[in-house]
């Protein structure tokens, strides 16, 4: 068994850059990450062109690597849901449209979702694809610094200086598209489209809750459907529909809305050491949330963001008085 060299690489992690053990097998980089469990896996596997093709001597080379992880996983790429290994596995999903036709989706949308389109567009917002230049970092920036908190929780971006912000959105410029929603100028919204083999997925999408009347991220997502269209692209993905126990998030309404559809796809687990066999049979490698009855998770998402809210209140400034010359 060949021991495996010391290797590491930077990878982002809830917004911050973590350094973990790596290394590289025919052209993927597999990482290691996790606490008491070590998982490891392709890094950016969704975000990759194309699918694991030989998942059965990718795993082998793991082994004799010495990987220190102790579970293996990876994903099969839609269309291709059905599964084809003999590895345990649980059901994972993307929320995706069909974007072959652009007409069809967007007659198969509800009638609110059309006027919120069009509503975009009467109130004056303007939506393009933008280069990758000093114009919209300075512009994400904006985006960024409007609240510290989102969806009842801290935001990663917030307060990151231009440099930050430049070095995390260069990723994959050969094969992506930003595209932005402006208003007089501003930039209020913005969409980042990784390119696939066979579909556009969101890489990030955002847009000032100050300018919510004007219905942004509608105008967003419609156009990004058109440019999937155009080029050709079978899928548009908008990251999970469900994620974890949460069935009941307001995203998942929102993507529904928007014409998004829940598609489901196996993602194995392979134990690696006698830790992950154990691991595996007690479902940690899945994480603890994955544990929590769904009421528990609920109560703990409500508790999470209250907090949140109160903490931020804590941290404003007093207001100032203008005091009036008499």
């Amino acid at each position: 068994m060949q021991l495996m060299e010391t290797h590491f690489a930077d990878i982002s992690v809830k917004g911050k850059i973590v350094r973990v053990p790596a290394i590289v097998i025919r052209e993927n980089l597999v990482v290691v990450n996790g606490g008491w469990i070590k998982i490891a896996e392709i890094h950016d596997e969704p975000w990759q062109p194309h699918g694991l093709e030989d998942p059965v001597s990718m795993l082998a080379e793991v082994k004799q690597r010495c990987l220190p992880g102790d579970v293996f996983t990876f994903s099969q790429r839609v269309p291709d849901v059905q599964p084809r290994y003999s590895f345990p596995f649980v059901l994972d999903n993307v929320a995706a449209v069909k974007s072959a036709s652009y007409s069809d989706w967007w007659e198969k949308l509800p009638q609110e979702t059309r006027k919120n389109v069009r509503r975009a567009s009467k109130r004056g917002v303007v939506v393009n694809s933008v280069p990758f230049d000093d114009g919209l970092i300075q512009g994400i920036k904006g985006l960024y610094d409007e609240s510290p908190f989102r969806q009842g929780r801290r935001f990663w971006h917030y307060g990151k200086d231009l440099a930050a912000i430049k070095r995390e959105n260069s990723s994959y410029l050969d094969r992506c598209e930003f595209i932005g929603a402006y208003f007089e100028g501003e930039l209020i919204g913005l969409l980042k489209m990784v390119y696939l083999a066979n579909a556009g997925r969101i890489m990030q999408i955002l847009s000032k809750n100050s300018h919510y009347d004007k219905r942004p991220m509608n105008a967003l997502i419609a156009k990004a459907v058109e440019v999937c269209a155009n080029r050709g692209l079978t899928y548009f993905i908008y990251g999970q529909y469900v994620y974890g126990n949460n069935g009941e998030a307001a995203i998942i309404e929102f993507k529904r809305r928007n014409g998004f559809e829940q598609v489901s796809f196996p993602k194995y687990y392979v134990p690696l050491t006698a830790k992950g066999s154990m691991a595996m049979r007690l479902n940690l490698h899945l994480g603890f949330r994955r544990l929590l009855p769904r009421r528990v998770e609920n109560a703990l998402r409500s508790f999470r963001s209250r907090l949140n809210k109160q903490t931020h209140v804590r941290k404003q400034p007093a207001p100032q008085v203008e005091t009036v010359g008499v």
